[in-house]
């Protein structure tokens, strides 16, 4: 596989803004693990493979486990997520395919339940900034597998394990 462009490269601005919404979602109050979570299971309906390369790698590194990671597909036949991780993770898949069915009421409420409305927008926010990184990824061809951990998910290793 190969590269179509360095979109960075093309358009440093875009990037620029880009950047500034992910470094609001990294410092919004979300739990780190959850955050991963979300841009994983995001990546997966998109089919993006170098976020899937970049954010499995980034939440290993920050002490999530092989199983929940392994499962995300098919979370909703597992036990291994909290409430409000399955909350979350309805929400991301609403938003990311809202051209199917908008998001239905129910998948609404029972994100409301779990997260206050500061939380939610925010939410909805790391999901639309990891749908844009997955549309750029995919539009130009990112390719996978060179990514390594930056040290963002250092500091992230302690809240995981404080989240659980």
């Amino acid at each position: 596989m190969k590269s179509r462009l360095d979109y960075a490269k093309a358009s440093p601005e875009a990037l620029k803004a880009m950047w500034g919404l992910e470094n609001y979602i990294r410092h919004c109050g979300l739990e780190h693990p959850l955050l991963e979570l979300v841009k994983v299971r995001a990546s997966q309906i998109n089919g993006c493979a170098y976020c899937l390369d970049m954010h499995n790698k980034d939440a290993r590194a920050a002490g999530e486990t092989e199983q929940r990671l392994y499962s995300l597909a098919a979370w909703e036949e597992t036990p291994f997520y909290t409430e409000r991780e399955r909350a979350a993770l309805a929400w991301t898949e609403a938003v990311t395919l809202v051209g199917e069915e908008h998001v239905p009421d129910h998948v609404f409420e029972q994100a409301r339940a779990c997260f206050n409305e500061k939380e939610l927008v925010d939410l909805t926010m790391a999901i639309v900034t990891i749908n844009g990184w997955n549309r750029l990824a995919v539009s130009f061809r990112a390719v996978p597998g060179t990514y390594q951990p930056h040290a963002h998910t250092e500091n992230a290793v302690a809240e995981t394990a404080a989240s659980r």
